[in-house]
């Protein structure tokens, strides 16, 4: 070994440890006695509460403010709807996603929209805003969920039989299934087949979970040190994730190339194929379909699941959009919802909404505060403090939906003179987040999921099995790590065709 190679390496050696021992000297949190800090690093809350969200539903709720601030995070949690209309669109340009955040799904994401700021976010938004706001693709998108339904998941949950032999199904496992197909025909104008009937493996679904779940891990991580340090050493749960990500974006890139050699008879409505007319960057189209699969696959999966688990238990309301969708379609109808009755089934549009209150898809969302700032209700907050707006607790804030908060009532959404449904403020009931990067694929979710919801609930019974399951046992279910609401354990039911003719 020459005397260059052997200086090379020393240096190498040097660098590598002078990294190292940076990193670990910030795996070490900040120091706080406060009652909240201190239960949040011992777990202890973990003895009174199956969630995270829900024991910071209890702090918020016993703020005055609604707000609180987990100082070892340097995160400042708010439910009070003034601060969300503050940080979402007062002063919107204060408060971006952050490089913290994008780092967190930056190997997964790369530069897809939901992961950047600035001029990027700003184009992609442009682009996403003219093909999703067409009537063409919402009429393609909704062409392909009815296509689904029919074809797949209505036969399969028949199947099971009827009577006591009705077999046992994980619905959530189903709603993800489907919102996958659906997505991936929608996006790629691919068809996974994740719902044929005999539930076969996806890898391409398998990875995707795989990548979402552990990437997610890395925002538990009480300093981001320890995440990347695993990552450098590709060790673990980052060894694992990097492993998923490889097959995700081969699989994704894969699509991308078949899609350019078949480009001549390509005149599908599928999303890709529209971006391509803009964008030439193979590794941004990329990005941009698998943040479009992450939106329109785990959310509305999730969002159906919280739907299922709370009309299961208000059977007066399974029964109320069996009468409504009797007046508007006939009774003995059984045929598919056109788009247009759906818009009529404003008792069903209530249920949906009030479901996703209590059960929203995303329990919160963070940005970063880029420079100093106080919160409408006069919170500080300081340049660079992690700031969570929180839709779980906010759904649950006797000051924000009165004293039945705690209530599945659809009827809080509908005017009290004709019954007609009445949105609420999208900073009160912040879903779909709100101003300027408020969802755009909101109406299309929301009417693939009343789609969904209403063709089971006509055709089948259902009965959720030991509560749903172990993870459903409890007064409030027990959620799984993940990016979206993701139930632990499924979601276990009997289906059983209703004997209606």
């Amino acid at each position: 070994m020459d005397f260059d190679s052997t200086t090379l390496i020393l240096t190498t050696g040097a660098l590598l440890l002078f990294f190292l021992w940076r990193a670990v000297a910030a795996l070490k949190p900040p120091r706080c006695g406060c009652d909240t800090c201190r239960s949040y690093l011992s777990s202890s809350w973990t003895s009174t509460y199956n969630n995270l969200s829900d024991w910071y539903t209890h702090l918020l709720s016993q703020s005055p403010a609604a707000t609180i601030h987990v100082h070892v995070l340097n995160n400042v949690i708010t439910a009070n709807p003034d601060n969300v209309l503050h940080i979402l669109k007062t002063r919107f340009d204060n408060y971006p996603k952050g490089k913290q955040f994008s780092a967190i799904l930056g190997d997964l994401l790369g530069a897809g929209i939901f992961n950047v700021d600035g001029h990027c976010w700003l184009f992609q938004r442009k682009i996403a805003s003219l093909e999703l706001g067409s009537l063409s693709v919402r009429s393609y998108a909704f062409q392909i969920v009815r296509s689904e339904i029919e074809s797949r998941l209505l036969p399969l949950l028949g199947g099971g039989g009827g009577g006591a032999a009705a077999a046992v199904v994980d619905l959530q496992d189903i709603f993800q299934r489907f919102s996958f197909d659906s997505i991936c025909r929608f996006s790629f104008g691919m068809d996974p087949g994740c719902l044929e009937a005999s539930l076969p493996e996806s890898e391409f679904a398998a990875a995707f979970d795989a990548a979402s779940r552990l990437s997610a891990m890395r925002a538990t991580a009480t300093a981001p040190a320890i995440w990347k340090i695993k990552r450098f050493l590709n060790l673990g749960s980052e060894r694992e994730l990097k492993k998923a990500i490889r097959s995700v974006h081969l699989l994704s890139e894969s699509v991308i190339r078949n899609k350019r050699k078949s480009a001549a008879e390509s005149g599908k409505g599928d999303l890709l194929s529209r971006f391509m007319a803009t964008i030439n960057d193979d590794v941004l189209l990329r990005d941009i379909v698998i943040s479009f699969l992450l939106a329109g696959r785990d959310t509305v999966a999730a969002a159906l699941t919280g739907f299922f688990f709370l009309v299961s238990r208000n059977p007066s309301a399974v029964e109320r959009i069996r009468e409504e969708s009797d007046r508007i379609m006939g009774e003995y109808s059984d045929r598919a919802v056109e788009f247009e009755e759906l818009r009529e089934m404003h008792f069903l549009q209530a249920a949906a909404h009030e479901s996703m209150r209590l059960l929203p898809p995303v329990q919160f969302d963070s940005k970063f505060c880029a420079a100093a700032d106080v919160l409408a209700d006069g919170t500080a907050v300081a340049r660079g403090t992690r700031v969570t707006y929180h839709p779980y607790a906010m759904g649950r804030m006797e000051s924000v939906w009165g004293k039945d908060c705690g209530e599945f009532r659809p009827e809080r959404w509908l005017t009290a003179a004709d019954g007609v449904f009445r949105q609420e403020s999208p900073y009160k009931f912040a879903v779909f987040q709100a101003g300027p990067r408020v969802c755009l694929g909101r109406d299309m979710a929301v009417a693939e999921m009343k789609a969904v919801a209403l063709s089971v609930i006509r055709k089948f019974d259902f009965e959720l099995v030991d509560g749903g399951g172990a993870a459903a046992s409890a007064a409030a279910p027990r959620f799984a790590p993940g990016l979206t609401a993701t139930f632990a354990g499924g979601l276990r039911a009997v289906v059983r065709e209703r004997k209606r003719f």
